[in-house]
């Protein structure tokens, strides 16, 4: 999705910030905020983001989204904070996974940004040493929204989000809006990985979104705490159709506390080879070629660190400090692992995955293969998954093969009015 305007330069955005005005906001195509009073909150909160804030270059990915390169320490969850940034370090086990001769799968890794790629303004689409690159956030971005907090929501409205039902059922709260195909395991844990198939499906009439992703769950209730990673395919949060990368946290059960990617002080992005809220492209195709990527999450020293790519610290993209869970579950481990897809829709939802159901299997489905997590005690295991799926227009299943897929979670469906 091609700009539709030049690039405008970071301190001309800025500027524009200070000079917006709600009346040019309110009652106009493709706004829902709400009144003055939330176009004011929004406005103030811009300001605070971009305060202090230097961009050394700029870009413009697939999608349409321009990407600020910061310095590190100016990126909002670091501003003001004390002590230096986290080292990061090899997952474990990473070593025995890159013994010669081990076997590949039939599937292309995704590679985001690269010092060879080029925007359609002929920008690098990579970030200086030094920078991390930074999703803009706009006034027309959030105006999107009907206030900020429906903005940091992981859904706006309904509670804002909801964790797919596990062995005990779904919670009292779980909203009419949702569906997921999944699988997961309740187990103490400190993280988990696996490679994720990426899958462009279409967003219709009264439909939200549609992802695929990780899910580290403690805590239940009220205190539900979550560490979530995937991609999205998410129109009113990237004004775009296509694959998003995504990262997303709560630690009161998605109540108060949460927000997507760099959106809120929270995430400490470390790696300048990645975008988080940027495209992923190309996806898989049916009966053709198949994309995935690489994820994990991995908490350790006191931080919840997300590897894409690999398990090697290179590959570590940044981490959420153990700090924003406030003494709950998740400040020292995790309880529940779960992968698979979740959407999100009205009176209709949306394809998940390649719109195939789990028996559609390779090139068809949407999967998650070589599931694997890492115990409290050291080292890392494989998963050993419960399938699940809440309506009729998804299935998941469950399948342990030999390496290199070990567990693999199947999933997807149609979606349609009738789910």
């Amino acid at each position: 999705m091609p700009a539709s305007h030049p690039l405008v330069p970071f301190d001309q955005f800025v500027q524009s910030l200070h000079a917006a005005r709600a009346e040019h906001f309110l009652n106009v195509p493709h706004s829902n905020i709400a009144d003055a009073g939330s176009f004011d909150e929004i406005r103030t909160y811009l300001i605070k983001y971009y305060d202090s804030t230097t961009a050394l270059h700029s870009f413009v990915d697939a999608n349409g989204s321009v990407f600020d390169c910061i310095p590190i320490e100016q990126q909002m969850s670091r501003r003001g904070q004390p002590g230096a940034i986290a080292t990061a370090v090899d997952l474990p086990g990473w070593a025995a996974t890159l013994a010669p001769g081990a076997p590949h799968a039939p599937a292309r890794a995704l590679v985001q940004l690269h010092a060879d790629f080029v925007d359609i303004y002929g920008n690098q689409m990579l970030a200086p040493d030094g920078t991390i690159p930074v999703r803009r956030l706009t006034l027309e971005d959030l105006s999107r929204f009907r206030s900020l907090r429906h903005f940091m929501q992981k859904r706006p409205g309904n509670g804002g989000g909801i964790r797919p039902p596990g062995a005990s059922g779904p919670s009292p709260q779980v909203a009419a809006t949702h569906r997921w195909a999944h699988a997961f395991q309740n187990v103490n844990n400190l993280g988990g990985t696996s490679f994720v198939n990426v899958w462009d499906p279409s967003i219709g009439a009264n439909q939200i979104f549609s992802l695929s992703q990780h899910w580290y769950v403690g805590g239940s209730g009220a205190a539900l705490q979550t560490a979530e990673v995937g991609w999205q395919v998410y129109p009113g949060m990237y004004a775009n159709t296509k694959p998003c990368l995504f990262i997303y946290w709560t630690a009161d059960a998605y109540h108060s506390t949460g927000c997507y990617n760099l959106s809120c002080s929270a995430f400490v992005q470390t790696n300048k080879n990645w975008a988080l809220g940027g495209a992923l492209s190309p996806w898989s195709v049916a009966g053709g070629t198949q994309y995935e990527l690489d994820i994990a999450f991995y908490l350790v020293g006191g931080n919840w660190w997300l590897y894409l790519g690999g398990g090697a610290a290179a590959n570590a993209v940044g981490y959420y400090p153990a700090s924003i869970y406030h003494g709950g579950a998740m400040a020292t481990h995790a309880s529940e692992i779960d992968y698979g897809g979740e959407v999100v829709g009205t009176t209709s939802w949306p394809p998940m995955g390649g719109g195939a159901y789990a028996s559609g299997g390779w090139q068809h489905a949407a999967y998650q293969r070589q599931i694997q997590y890492f115990p409290t005690g050291g080292g890392r295991t494989d998963a050993a998954l419960t399938a699940s799926a809440n309506a009729p227009c998804y299935t998941s299943q469950v399948v342990k093969y030999a390496a290199p897929w070990n567990e693999t979670v199947w999933f997807g469906g149609p979606g349609g009015t009738h789910c």
